[in-house]
Order: structure tokens, then sequence, then C-alpha cells
């Protein structure tokens, strides 16, 4: 049975290594708002446009109040590939086995290329100070996704 999170259930916590080596716990940011986001694979066209939205309104996001957590399933040599090549400020973490995926929802069935298979959904969370989800993408699109969150946490849009 899929996992369905919705706004105001509480966000399951995590530890993951970013493409550093470093381990992020959502409980490490309690007080703070979270951008979760799960995408499925580094330096590809869609991921890709979504990456660099979140960079290209990174400075806003902050000035929100707000962190960016990218996920994948990726390695962190891929994610630390990716994430030079494109000059991005935020962690992108392993996902290992999709374990946290899983658990927010993110990893399951979908279509690709009209072929139904397993994999990372492009879903996004943003956790708010207490824990909780506030905001929920379930498919989120690729091309301004940065935008529409920065629109949601300044609560320009719902």
């Amino acid at each position: 049975m899929a996992i369905t999170l919705e706004a105001g259930d509480r966000a399951p916590d995590f530890a993951l290594e970013d493409q550093d080596g470093k381990v992020h716990r959502l409980s490490d940011y309690g007080g703070q708002t979270v951008v979760l986001y799960f995408y499925p694979k580094d330096d590809t066209p869609g991921c890709t446009k979504q990456a660099c939205s979140f960079r290209d309104n990174h400075e806003a996001i902050n000035e929100a109040g707000a962190v960016v957590l990218g996920v994948s399933v990726d390695s962190a040599d891929s994610h630390r590939n990716f994430a030079e090549k494109y000059d991005l400020p935020f962690p992108l973490l392993v996902d290992e086995g999709a374990k946290v995926a899983t658990e927010y929802g993110a990893w399951g069935e979908k279509v690709l290329y009209g072929k139904t298979v397993i994999g990372m959904t492009r879903s996004t969370f943003v956790i708010g100070p207490d824990g909780r989800l506030t905001k929920v993408w379930k498919r989120a699109r690729a091309e301004g996704h940065g935008e529409a969150v920065l629109g949601v946490l300044e609560g320009t849009r719902k």
C-alpha cells in the first residue's frame, strides 16, 4: 500500500548523508522550515531544470526562512558532480535503497515513456518549524518549481 502524506501530517524523521558525507537529520532542523524535494536522477534534463530552479531562488528561499534539501538514490559521487557542475548551493542527500523516499511516498509506481515502472517520483514536501507538513506536491513540475515553492513560503500561492 502506498504511503500518502498530506499537509498537517508529521514529517517522518530521517538521517541521510549528503554529497560530502555529512549526515542530515530532519530533527537537526527543528524550528526551521525545510523544503525536502525528491527527484529521479542527477544530471538529467528535468532534474537539472528543477535543481537550477531551486538554485536560482535559493537566496530568496533562505530569506523566507527555509532550507532546501534534495534527495535521490544516486551516489554521493554522482551528487557531488551534479552539484559542482550546476553550482548547487544546497545539500543533495543519498537515499540508498529509497528508504526515506518510501516513507514519504515518493517511491513507487510511475509511468515513464508509456511503461509503468517503480522509481522516484518528483515530489516536494514543505516541512514547517514544528515538523508538520505545510505543503505537499506529489507530482511536482520540474520547470519553475523553485518559484512555486518560494510562492508558498511567501504566502502568495497555495
